[in-house]
């Protein structure tokens, strides 16, 4: 006797599903059998349970359709965790933009991109915001704002308005200091016109732009839509949204990893039921479900939060730029400097410039030096050795203090000396036993210690150089802790505060004190410092960092901006350095045009398309092997991998040998390799291979 067919629902009884699961080879839609006491609430969009190879996964519906092209026998729905549609269409569309991009699955990204259930919050609001389920933002259509004038004849390719062409935001928001940079004015009225501009921004020294961003977004809010604002931090999450809601209210919301899972998913909630028009976050609200997106800026991009450390391991700032061009939102990366890979865009044509003036520039401007070789100048000045500071810079700091100014003090890393080098020729002191690296720990009690190995332990207290036979040592970087005492007994009676580690200071009162910070942890001051002092510039610029220029003109931007005009920046750097010269002439534009040049002659990222594979040489081999290649791919290696780069997960308790290989293309190859290596996993894990390995594009730390 033939088994009775289940009863399911009429109209359109099948279900087409997205389950989450990790396989490479498994990230397709599967359909299923819609019972019919699940008909009204199995709506695209809402999550479900669904039997698959006989164990219940989580999954998102995605479709309802009145038939399936599947033969054999269909499986029913097992339930709907929720009629709460989470996943909509536009966050499905991206998901699946940037698992093509970074060669991952489309479960991977909606990890990332929609947070965990919490079934308490969910219930709690879920009858005020009944009707608002029915709204727009699950249709699946293209606002018509995003092409609203795109045959104005005022309107350049950009979908910037002609000068005296636009419309101006409404009365009620000043936005007039966006006429300080060329194409300001029109960048704002273009936003208030519903269209798509995309720029990229560069700050001046001590602007509010914190103040600026909530300006473009409460412009976009004026116009009936919603706005995405990207951040590094908590700090600049809490100064953003402050500014937003200043101006827009309670239509504001932080979102970022430090909340908790009840208020971080009341929060998001607020964005998919339409409450807030305006997020604020870091790098996972990239993919917040805000309604009808008007804009997306990114502020400071070249931060390394921003790149994703979970598969398919993707980096904000290109999710951004995806989400922009697949929704026609206006487009802004903001920051006082800028990368090779914004420039990139720029150059492309596919993003416009937003500068300031060069004498409306040098108005805002501190002055900013470097005094040559410190080392010269600690030879010739007892006090600066003291203070491990030149004499001219401690010149500036004690005028500053005189004149009742904050000093700033940005040293590369905190605590006291972290590693140490011989005194005569600068090679690295390194121990007799296991040619470890060596460092003074800090004592408790005051006294010096002997310098000990930081790989053996053993305490080296007859050292003496192995390249050139000297004994004294120097320190390679002083920390903050040491900067901070050092400092405390060459100003008597100044208050010394410290800002970094687990101490990060937002804001201090102004006055004549000395702040002690590590880069990235600078303080503000009202009306901003009398004097920063950049300290062991050559620490930062030495690194082993595709990215240590580009990242180090960066920090110290960031440093110099919160100095007020007229005051003092002097950095502790070779002058003639070209990333020297771009921080004294504030000119991080050209800067960022000769590292990609650079780049593009080295062929790396971005001027090209690099896949990085780490694993062992067995599943290294096993994925190229399985992998289509497009033409003229260039492998590189095997090489060692960076030691700032995790290993990849190894099921195995003990700890695998991993390298990593370089895949090499032109851009217009990128996304035939991204295919190519996706296609190969999902034949890797339909082998079920276990052996450790990891597929990233354009990774951020490619040694």
């Amino acid at each position: 006797m033939a088994a009775e067919e289940p009863p399911t629902a009429a109209g359109h009884p099948i279900a087409r599903v997205l389950p989450l699961l990790s396989p490479a080879h498994l990230d397709r839609d599967f359909d299923y059998l819609v019972p019919p006491e699940l008909d009204e609430i199995a709506r695209p969009g809402v999550r479900v349970r669904v039997r698959f190879a006989g164990r219940l996964v989580d999954g998102y519906l995605l479709e309802r359709l009145p038939h399936t092209e599947h033969t054999g026998k269909m499986v029913k729905l097992e339930r709907v965790v929720s009629p709460e549609r989470v996943l909509t269409p536009d966050i499905l569309r991206l998901a699946t933009a940037v698992a093509t991009r970074y060669a991952g699955t489309r479960a991977d990204v909606l990890r990332l991109a929609i947070p965990p259930r919490h079934a308490r919050t969910e219930n709690g609001g879920a009858k005020k915001t009944a009707a608002a389920q029915d709204g727009g933002s699950h249709t699946g259509e293209q606002s018509s704002s995003s092409a609203a004038g795109r045959s104005d004849p005022s309107v350049d390719e950009h979908g910037l308005v002609a000068a005296g062409a636009g419309t101006q935001p409404p009365t009620s928001l000043d936005a007039s200091a966006w006429d300080r940079y060329l194409y300001g004015g029109a960048f704002v009225g273009a936003l208030a016109q519903g269209r798509g501009p995309r720029a990229a921004w560069q700050a001046m020294p001590g602007e509010d732009w914190a103040a600026r961003l909530a300006e473009l977004a409460a412009t976009v809010v004026a116009g009936g839509r919603g706005a995405v604002l990207l951040v590094p931090d908590q700090r600049d999450l809490d100064r953003v949204l402050a500014e937003c809601i200043r101006l827009v209210g309670d239509s504001a919301v932080g979102l970022s990893a430090g909340l908790g899972p009840a208020a971080r998913y009341r929060r998001w909630l607020a964005v998919l039921r339409g409450q807030a028009r305006i997020v604020v976050g870091t790098r996972a609200a990239v993919f917040a479900p805000v309604r009808d997106l008007g804009l997306i800026a990114i502020w400071d991009d070249g931060d390394d939060t921003y790149a994703e450390p979970r598969a398919p391991y993707p980096h904000a700032r290109e999710v951004a730029m995806l989400r922009a061009h697949e929704t026609g939102a206006a487009f802004v990366a903001a920051g006082f400097a800028r990368t090779a890979e914004i420039q990139a865009v720029v150059e492309s044509g596919w993003a416009r410039d937003l500068l300031a003036e060069r004498q409306t520039l040098r108005e805002v401007m501190p002055r900013i030096s470097a005094p040559g070789d410190s080392d010269f100048a600690l030879e010739r000045d007892a006090l600066a050795r003291a203070v491990r500071i030149p004499g001219v810079a401690f010149a500036a700091a004690r005028a500053a203090i005189k004149e009742n100014a904050a000093v700033l003090v940005q040293v590369p890393r905190r605590g006291y000396v972290p590693s140490l080098a011989c005194a005569k020729c600068r090679a690295p002191a390194r121990c007799r036993h296991c040619h470890g690296p060596l460092a003074l720990p800090q004592s408790s009690t005051g006294e010096a210690a002997s310098p000990h190995c930081k790989w053996c332990g053993i305490t080296e207290a007859a050292f003496r150089c192995q390249a050139c036979g000297a004994r004294a040592l120097r320190a390679m970087v002083i920390g903050a802790s040491r900067t901070a005492e050092e400092l405390g007994r060459a100003f008597p009676g100044v208050p010394i505060r410290g800002s970094g580690g687990g101490e990060v200071l937002d804001s201090v009162e102004p006055g004549a004190q000395v702040v002690v910070a590590t880069v990235g942890a600078e303080p503000l001051v009202p009306g901003g410092y009398g004097v920063a002092l950049l300290l062991d510039g050559w620490a930062l610029l030495g690194r082993a960092d595709l990215r240590a220029t580009e990242d180090t003109l960066r920090r110290w931007m960031g440093a110099a901006a919160l100095v007020r005009p007229r005051g003092q920046v002097i950095v502790m750097a070779e002058p003639s350095l070209p990333t020297v010269q771009a921080l004294v002439r504030w000119d991080p534009v050209n800067h960022a045009a000769a590292e990609l040049e650079a780049r593009a002659e080295v062929g790396f990222p971005p001027a090209v398309r690099l896949a990085a594979i780490d694993g062992t040489t067995a599943s290294i081999a096993e994925l190229l092997e399985a992998a289509q290649l497009p033409d003229l791919v260039e492998v590189l290696g095997p090489v060692p991998l960076p030691p700032t780069a995790r290993k990849p997960f190894s099921g195995s308790d003990e700890p695998a040998e991993v390298e990593r290989m370089l895949l090499r293309v032109a851009r217009s190859a990128g996304t035939p390799l991204a295919r190519a290596l996706t296609a190969a996993q999902g034949v890797r894990s339909s082998h079920r291979s276990d052996a450790p390995l990891r597929v990233q594009i354009d990774p951020v730390d490619i040694g």
